[in-house]
């Protein structure tokens, strides 16, 4: 920051105490108004140009016809769409990216990606413009420097930015915990199913309804893979999507199970009944794991918090006998 003195200075003596935070303000609402020309102004997509032109001929073919009643109810523009370009990713990759990591963290709609942009940028601009007011209030009162005030400024901007991104990853985290604390017991109850004569598929929907009260991210995956599977999409594909939406690796190696013993035959119950045995085992030693990591995380909290009034307590007493006994001698 020492940088910034002379040309804070030199401000500071140009336009008054108020001068670095008007330049600063400034140039915000003129990154601003260079940003909205772009943002406005969309180029088409070919894609969207052709989807245009079929429509029109679809709608002019349909003006002899009788009005049919819509299939979707809500299914208006969004109103987003226009700043498509600016607030969605612009390549394929980075954009299925964040569509999975927002299917992760359980937001499956069509516009996730777009609406967590929209967030983010709108919570970024809005504790910018307090930050922006805190600073001019602070300087009203004559309390605050220069280097204060630029990171009044822009340290409410940072966190109203990254608090979106915070907030889906810590999603993202529970659900992947939640997912594997109740895999191990979804197992067990898909178990007892496929032994009772029902099929994968009708187990799968059961099991979704008996994990709705303990595990609803479980339950929402498992109801997901049902729907798609009477939706008449392959099962493999189905299975590996359920692998790739959960993000965990037991699911991912149960997801190769079903597909191996689909592929080459074997039975179903006693596949899962194997890897339902390893799943319990697995449980058992993470809660072992867990149990074993206590000791070492509670020495800091014992060093911290026990120690210094067992010193005091031992040596205490001496300190002040000694202490006593210099008084004496000077004396």
């Amino acid at each position: 920051m020492q940088f910034l003195a002379p040309i804070t200075q030199r401000l500071t003596d140009l336009l008054g105490p108020l001068g670095p935070l008007m330049v600063i303000a400034v140039l915000g609402v003129l990154l601003v108004l260079a940003v909205l020309p772009t943002v406005l102004k969309r180029r088409d997509d070919p894609l969207d140009r052709l989807r245009h032109a079929q429509d029109a001929l679809a709608k002019s073919a349909r003006n002899s016809e009788a009005p049919r009643q819509a299939l979707r109810v809500g299914s208006g523009k969004d109103k987003l769409e226009k700043f498509a370009g600016f607030l969605e990713p612009k390549t394929e990759e980075e954009m299925s990216e964040s569509r999975l990591n927002m299917t992760r963290a359980g937001y499956r709609g069509k516009n996730a990606v777009r609406t967590f942009h929209a967030i983010q940028f709108g919570l970024g601009l809005s504790l910018l413009l307090l930050g922006v007011v805190f600073a001019l209030v602070s300087a009203g009162n004559g309390g605050s420097s220069p280097s204060t005030m630029i990171m009044s400024v822009l340290l409410p901007g940072g966190v109203g930015y990254y608090l979106p991104k915070y907030w889906v990853e810590r999603r993202v985290q529970t659900r992947r915990d939640e997912i594997q604390k109740g895999f191990p017991d979804a197992l067990d109850l898909l178990l007892v199913c496929v032994e009772a004569g029902q099929s994968l598929d009708q187990g799968i929907i059961r099991v979704s309804k008996e994990l709705a009260a303990g595990y609803p991210a479980l339950s929402e995956e498992f109801g997901l893979v049902a729907y798609e599977i009477k939706a008449g999409k392959d099962k493999s594909q189905v299975l590996r999507a359920f692998g790739e939406r959960s993000g965990v690796q037991d699911v991912n190696s149960f997801v190769t199970v079903m597909i191996q013993s689909q592929t080459f035959g074997t039975s179903i119950a006693d596949a899962l009944r194997v890897y339902a045995n390893d799943m319990r085992d697995k449980r058992v030693m993470r809660a072992e794991e867990a149990a074993n990591k206590i000791p070492t995380k509670m020495t800091l909290g014992t060093m911290m918090f026990t120690v210094p009034p067992l010193l005091i307590i031992l040596v205490g007493p001496s300190v002040h006998d000694m202490m006593e006994t210099f008084k004496t001698l000077n004396m």
